[in-house]
């Protein structure tokens, strides 16, 4: 072996960096470890604080190798959601509210229609949310230039009246670009600061959409109000409500009206004479008001109704405002935004609710409601001179934000301060007042604090967002995915049971099928999978359950690599070679092989790290790294092993004695009953057709949008019995779905619903888990417990959708590329492509037709594409080793007397060996994963179960029988007889007497001379 030296100083440079960086993961898990002990009493309670504090302590000491623990945590292996828990969330920033800010708010009905009607369309549209509002409003306007609407005097300088609709449209693009970015910047900063380890927070390209993971978190709304708030601070004078008398007198008159008219309806079956003329008679008493005198029994009684009126609704809560109960706001808020009541205040008063509500006497919750003075609809002092903000503790030990403004700020806030001495200061947040309290005196130099009754967590979340800046635009969520930490834990034990097992059972059937050779195959695999873990935490990655199954994966394909070199170098040895010669040949002739079934996998896992996001991801990233690890350690550690063995001139056995002549003069025809193949593949294909054309597919909730729970009970249930607790609260009949368990006896189900998913307003979340809670209270003695949760919008369940059927084509095109590229025949390209699209059909027609009727998810969703995708590696990765075979056959066989059929029957057959134990080993893994890989992976491992023996199948049945009929039907179209494959392929291989009148066909010709001659096999003795 030629450069050993500088192999084994490459292996141990390797080794080394993968054990620096795989050494971060240990002392991470060590020090956890401890922080869990000593948070944990002896009575086996665990204090989730008393963990954090002592975490803390060391979050900013030296604990290994000079680095932090923040440091160390940043660079362990990270867990994925999926397997400790945490929130992964899209957000979505707001077009259509940076298009209403640039046209300065325009009031226009056919630009506010023309608004709605883009966020319409884009559920299910590519194009950009401007164009397609542009492209509405000439529709709605065709006579109106868009300059008319975006020609403001804050955009003066970038367009005016005589624009073109093409430089407007730019404008607006350039701008929604721009603030997409600014975007993605304060919310990377407040996540940054938000104290979460290893958060993860990318663009999604072309979407204008942000993704966030942040393993461990336990507080999703707070998650929320952090990610979807602007931060938009504002600084406002309050008026008094002895300011607002008559104004809030006159809203007392409205209320009465409403009541009385209410009551009048109610009434009009049967009217009262005397009813209707007090009625009268009142409203004309409220009408006069200051011309009645004030101590007349009338005035006094309309006085009294008025207020009655006023305070059923407003409660007065404090000097300076009202409070409305919870349940009442929406009702408050339709009085206030009433014109006739809006046009009893002062032009410049504006209302706005407390951010908390607080318990009355009778235990009911009210919010408190503030009146504000905003001269032309601005505060007098925003956010942005806002140059710093900390979190910090009052004279009273009180959490409060402390800030510091600008020169221009300092300014303003000394004038606002100085005007208002005695009175209340409003500070908002996102348009809610975070507090209120009375100016003492002039602040003259631009530092003050906010304080309130917070807590130590607000004041951090509300510096940070200060610091961080406002967002150019509200963001909403558009995809949400919630795992419980105990669903995480869960999933750990199972991956890491299934892992442990898939590998040893590995292991053992390799040394079990090639003796002591097998032992070398087990050290290069082991090789491997320390080089993958430390590859993957050098670059960072996040260890998912995809992950991990791809982990698993990735060691079953790596046999492969092992087998193909085995195998031949077993070729070598029976034809009489040396063993050291037969080491090197055998590695030379398995070379090809290796490297171009690793590059259709590698090609198709690359497809899926652009396409795919989440758990697909994971997935595909260690699916890469495997390739990789596993290329060079078959490659290189195998044969360094091996060479070991020649030096010390010892010898090894390639096979157990039960598996030594197991394929031996294997003789089996695969080519002439291809009809009967593709006749069992139609049937299957054409009865999934019918399948899905009248019960189509179980599509997962990010393929169709809605809200997913995972739900688990104490005791057992049954999925009618979860529906129908929720049939009435949702308003119809949820999806509900065993998850885990055989349904019988199971006590955890997926609950997928369409309530509230259009929802964006910032309690919807909340409302909608609130809704399933009340729902499943009906079970009366048999509590529930969301253990995680997902929502997935309209708009991004179409772009997914999407996404996933550009990734298959693109995998299917760029495989199909590269067998051309490598075979330089089309009939090579057709088979692959056609063997490829056969899988996908078949994979597609089992699960639409199994779908309800097995034990588990069938769901067609993300993960089931990552697998669909992964499968067409798999088949391409067989399918290329065939075709490696059938064109090195090809070239031996040139001149010789072999028909087409005779060559690829024998490169078949001298393959099965390599075939039957990759496909037995990869099939051996994903067994275990199936049957104890958990939930999270179920549909996903029986996908790659069934894709696995579909695609070994489908390499020997279809993809090979496609290449012979291919090449045939090209020599009977270039001179009507077939004569010899030099035609078309460059190979003298089939005799001039193929049509002879004593054969009629290429297989009756095979057979009758074979018959005659008794011609064997060209390698009778390969496996």
């Amino acid at each position: 072996m030629q450069n050993r030296t500088g192999i084994l100083i490459l292996t141990g440079v390797i080794a080394a960096i993968c054990i620096y960086f795989l050494s971060f993961t240990f002392v991470s898990r060590s020090i956890k470890a401890d922080a869990e002990a000593y948070a944990t009493n002896k009575q086996g309670q665990f204090d989730r604080a008393k963990e954090q504090r002592y975490l803390d302590s060391l979050w900013k000491e030296p604990v290994f190798l000079g680095s932090t623990l923040q440091e160390v945590t940043e660079r362990e292996l990270g867990l994925g959601l999926d397997l400790q828990g945490g929130m992964h969330v899209v957000l979505e920033v707001s077009p259509a509210d940076i298009l209403r800010s640039l046209s300065g708010n325009n009031r226009d009905p056919k630009f506010n229609e023309a608004l709605k009607q883009a966020g319409e369309d884009q559920k299910t549209s590519n194009t950009s949310f401007v164009d397609l509002f542009a492209n509405n409003f000439k529709k709605l306007a065709p006579d109106t230039k868009l300059a008319t609407i975006f020609a403001t005097s804050a955009n003066r300088s970038k367009i005016n009246f005589q624009s073109s609709d093409t430089e407007v449209r730019k404008l607006l693009n350039d701008e929604v670009n721009g603030a997409f970015g600014r975007a993605f910047q304060i919310i990377q900063a407040r996540v940054d600061k938000f104290g979460v380890a290893n958060p993860n927070i990318q663009r999604l390209p072309g979407s204008g959409r942000i993704q966030i993971e942040l393993p461990g978190v336990d507080n999703p709304e707070r998650i929320r109000r952090l990610l979807t708030g602007s931060a938009k601070l504002e600084f406002t004078e309050v008026y008094r409500l002895n300011e607002l008398a008559p104004a809030i007198e006159g809203m007392g008159s409205y209320l009465l009206r409403e009541e009385t008219a209410r009551k009048a309806t109610a009434k009009a079956s049967t009217p009262a004479t005397g009813t209707t003329a007090q009625g009268n008679s009142l409203e004309s008493q409220l009408a006069q008001g200051s011309k009645k005198d004030s101590t007349s029994k009338s005035d006094t009684a309309a006085a009294s109704a008025q207020g009655t009126a006023l305070t059923q609704l407003f409660l007065p809560v404090g000097q300076d405002q009202l409070g409305v109960y919870l349940k009442d706001t929406a009702r408050a808020n339709a009085v206030l935004n009433a014109p006739e009541v809006r046009s009893l205040f002062p032009a410049d008063a504006v209302f706005a609710w407390d951010r908390k509500t607080f318990k009355a006497t009778d235990g009911k919750e009210i919010l408190p409601l503030y009146f504000l003075k905003k001269p032309g609809g601005r505060a007098p002092l925003e956010g942005d001179v806002i140059t710093d903000a900390t979190n910090d503790y009052d004279d009273r030990g009180r959490p409060e934000v402390t800030m510091n403004m600008n020169a221009e700020g300092a300014r303003k806030w000394k004038s606002l301060t100085a005007a208002n001495v005695g009175r209340p200061v409003a500070i908002l947040l996102d348009n809610l007042v975070y507090t209120a309290p009375n100016v003492q005196n002039e602040i003259p130099n631009g530092r003050s604090s906010i304080s309130g009754n917070f807590t130590v967590e607000e004041t951090k979340d509300m510096s940070n967002v200060l610091k961080a800046g406002k967002l150019p635009a509200p963001t909403t969520i558009v995809e949400e995915s919630v795992v419980g930490a105990t669903l995480g834990s869960e999933a750990v034990s199972a991956g890491v049971l299934s892992s442990v097992v898939g590998i040893l059972l590995v292991f053992g059937f390799v040394v079990f099928y090639y003796n002591r050779a097998g032992v070398i195959a087990d050290i290069a695999l082991l090789v491997n999978l320390f080089f993958l873990l430390g590859v993957m935490a050098s670059l960072g990655a996040v260890l998912t359950m995809p992950g991990i199954a791809g982990i698993v994966l990735s060691i079953g394909m790596a046999v492969d690599a092992n087998v193909l070199i085995f195998e031949r170098i077993k070729e070598e040895l029976e034809l009489g070679k040396t063993f050291k010669q037969a080491v090197s040949d055998g590695f030379k002739n398995a070379l090809p092989s290796i490297i171009d079934s690793n590059v259709t996998t590698f090609l198709t896992g690359i497809v899926l790290f652009i396409f795919g996001t989440g758990l697909i991801l994971g997935f595909a990233t260690t699916l890469i790294i495997g390739i990789l690890t596993s290329l060079f350690a078959a490659i290189f550690i195998t044969r360094l092993l091996l060479e070991y063995y020649i030096r010390n001139g010892k010898t090894l056995t390639f096979s157990s004695t039960w598996a030594k002549k197991l394929f031996a003069d294997s003789d089996f025809d695969f080519v002439s009953r291809r009809k009967l193949y593709y006749t069992i593949s139609s049937v299957i294909i054409g009865a999934g057709i019918i399948s899905v054309l009248f019960r189509g597919f179980g599509l997962g909730v990010d393929f169709k949008g809605g809200r997913s729970y995972v739900v688990r009970f104490e005791k057992a249930i049954t999925t009618d019995d979860v529906r129908n607790s929720l049939e009435g609260v949702l308003g119809a009949s949820p999806e509900v779905k065993t998850y885990g368990g055989t349904g019988i006896g199971a006590n955890q189900v997926k609950v997928t619903t369409s309530y509230l998913v259009d929802d964006n307003s910032a309690g919807a979340d909340k409302r909608a888990e609130a809704t399933i809670y009340k729902g499943l209270s009906s079970l009366k003695g048999n509590p529930a417990h969301i253990e995680s949760s997902q929502k997935v919008g309209p708009t991004i369940a179409y772009d997914i959708l999407t996404s996933a059927l550009w990734s298959i084509l693109l995998a299917v095109a760029v495989v199909f590329v590269y067998i051309l590229i490598r075979f330089k025949k089309l009939a090579f390209g057709y088979g692959a492509v056609v063997a490829m699209f056969h899988d996908v059909l078949i994979i597609l027609a089992i699960f639409s037709i199994f779908n309800g009727l097995l034990p588990f998810s069938l769901d067609v969703d993300q993960a089931f594409v990552g697998a669909l995708l992964t499968i067409m590696g798999y088949s391409m990765n067989d399918t290329v080793v065939v075709f490696d075979r059938i064109r090195e056959y090809l070239n031996e066989n040139r001149g010789k007397k072999e028909s087409i059929p005779t060559i690829i029957n024998n490169a078949l057959n001298s393959t099965l060996s390599r075939t039957a134990v990759t496909g037995f080993s990869t099939i051996l893994v994903l067994l275990v994963l199936f049957i104890f890989g958990g939930e999270t992976i179920r549909g996903f491992s029986f996908a790659m179960l069934i894709g696995v023996i579909v695609g070994t199948y489908s390499s020997l049945f279809v993809a090979t029988p496609i290449v012979v009929d291919a090449l045939s039907n090209d020599q009977e179209k270039d001179n009507g007889t077939p004569t010899t494959i030099e035609k078309k392929t460059g190979f003298d291989a089939i005799p001039a007497d193929f049509t002879s009148a004593e054969a009629t066909t290429p297989e009756e010709f095979t057979a009758k001379k074979e018959k005659k001659a008794k011609t064997p096999l060209i390698r009778p003795s390969q496996s």
